[in-house]
C-alpha cells in the first residue's frame, strides 16, 4: 500500500504511476533526503513525539539505507513514486513498522523543498569553488603576460591593440560577479522549510529551530505557505548559473578562435583537445566547443 493509499479502493493504474513518478529525477537527492530525515527523527525523539529508543532505531536504519544506496545495492521503484517513499520503503525493510513513525509531523511538501534547499546549497559551494579556480587561472595567465599585445576586435575586424592580460582580466571580472551572485543567493537557499507541513504546519509540538541547527541552516521560513509553495530560490540559482556558463561560453569561443591557424594566438594543451578519425593533422578544441554547446 502507498503512503497515502488508506482511503483508496483500487490500486493506481500503471500508466498513472509511470506518468507521475519523479524517482528518475529526484533519486539524485537521496543523500539530502536521508540527512533531512536524520535531523527530523532526532528532533521527534528529543521533543517526546516518539520514543527516544524508536528515534535511535530509525536513525540506525536510515544509516543502513544510506550505506545500501552508496554501495549500489538498491532498485529504485516507480511504484514508490519518489525518493522519499523509496527511502521509506527501504527503511521499513531495515527496521520494520517503527520506521513508519519517521514521517510524523511532516509532509512530502516540506520534505521535498528541504531536499532541494540542501541539494542547491551543496551545488553552490561546489560551483563557487570551481569558479574561483577558473578566476585564479585567468589571473595567473594575466600575470605572466603583462607585456603581451594582441589585436582587439570589433565585428571580427582588428580595431585597437590591447594587452593580453587586460583581455583575460575581463573574464576574471565576470567570474567575480558570478561568484558574488552565487554567494548572495546562499542567504535565500540556506533557510529551512521543514515543519511547514503540506501548507499550514502541524499540530505536533515540533522544534524547527533544532532541525535548522542540526542541518546548519541559518534560519527557518517564517510563513508555512511561502515555504512549500514557492521555488524562487531555484529560479534564482538557475539564472545565476546561466550567467556563469554564458561567460564561460564567451571565453571558450575566444579560445576556439585564438587556437585556429587563422589566428594562432594560443595553443591549448593536448590533454584538453581531441583529434580526427580521418584528418590526422587536426587538433580540435572539443572541451571549449562542448562548453558552448551546453550553454542554454
Amino acid at each position: 500500500m502507498k503512503l497515502w493509499g488508506g482511503r483508496f479502493t483500487k490500486p493506481t493504474d500503471k500508466l498513472v504511476e509511470e506518468y507521475t513518478a519523479s524517482i528518475e529525477f529526484d533519486k539524485k537527492m537521496w543523500k539530502e533526503d536521508i540527512s533531512g530525515s536524520l535531523a527530523h527523527v532526532k528532533m521527534l525523539g528529543r521533543c517526546g513525539i516518539i520514543g527516544e529508543d524508536e528515534a535511535a532505531t530509525i536513525a540506525e536504519g536510515l544509516k543502513k539505507v544510506a550505506a545500501r544506496i552508496d554501495a549500489g545495492d538498491v532498485e529504485w521503484s516507480i511504484s514508490n513514486e519518489d525518493v522519499h517513499m523509496n527511502v521509506e520503503k527501504m527503511l521499513l525493510e531495515e527496521v520494520g513498522p517503527v520506521g513508519g513513525k519517521l514521517h510524523t509531523g511532516r509532509s512530502r511538501n516540506d520534505q521535498v523543498t528541504t531536499d532541494m534547499h540542501l541539494y542547491l546549497r551543496a551545488r553552490v559551494i561546489e560551483i563557487v569553488d570551481l569558479a574561483v579556480k577558473v578566476q585564479e587561472a585567468l589571473i595567473e595567465q594575466a600575470k605572466v603576460n603583462l607585456d603581451t599585445i594582441l589585436p582587439g576586435y570589433t565585428h571580427l575586424q582588428r580595431a585597437q591593440p590591447v594587452l593580453f592580460a587586460h583581455h583575460l582580466m575581463a573574464y576574471a571580472s565576470m567570474m567575480q560577479r558570478d561568484i558574488e551572485r552565487l554567494q548572495d543567493s546562499w542567504k535565500r537557499i540556506n533557510v529551512l522549510p521543514l515543519g511547514a507541513g503540506a501548507l499550514a504546519g502541524t499540530t505536533f509540538p515540533i522544534d524547527r529551530h533544532f532541525v535548522a541547527e542540526q542541518l546548519k541552516f541559518d534560519g527557518v521560513y517564517i510563513n508555512s505557505m511561502d515555504a512549500v509553495s514557492d521555488r524562487d530560490y531555484i529560479v534564482e540559482f538557475l539564472a545565476n548559473a546561466s550567467l556563469l556558463i554564458a561567460h564561460l561560453s564567451r571565453l571558450s569561443e575566444e579560445f576556439i578562435l585564438w587556437m585556429s591557424n587563422e589566428f594562432n594566438f594560443v595553443e591549448l594543451d593536448d590533454a584538453f583537445c581531441t583529434g580526427s578519425s580521418i584528418m590526422p593533422q587536426k587538433k580540435n578544441p572539443d572541451v571549449a566547443e562542448l562548453v558552448r554547446g551546453k550553454t542554454g
